[in-house]
């Protein structure tokens, strides 16, 4: 399995009009419906910090490539350009 942390750091005030759009979009709902995911939730800190942090879980590495390929994982990386301004990812294979 493969586990994926990603921590987006958000231009200040935007989290959350980030967040919306993604459910707005259904970029969550597809992420899940792939096949080989297990996880795909999205967390808020209770600090109020303006960063995101999206668990990713995969069934392999496979899953993760074709996940790497698809039209709403695009237009994420759209969004991104709009209200992000660092992405963190910490990968880890259990």
């Amino acid at each position: 399995m493969i586990v994926l942390n990603v921590t987006y750091k958000c231009k200040p005030d935007m989290r959350d009009e980030f967040l919306e759009m993604i459910y707005t979009e259904g970029i969550d709902v597809a992420s899940r419906s792939e096949e080989g995911n297990i996880k795909y939730d999205y967390y808020t800190p209770v600090d109020g910090s303006d960063d995101l942090l999206l668990v990713e879980k995969w069934r392999d590495v496979e899953a993760l490539a074709n996940h790497g390929k698809q039209l709403h994982l695009a237009r994420l990386g759209e969004l991104k350009k709009e209200f992000v301004l660092d992405t963190v990812i910490e990968k880890f294979e259990v």
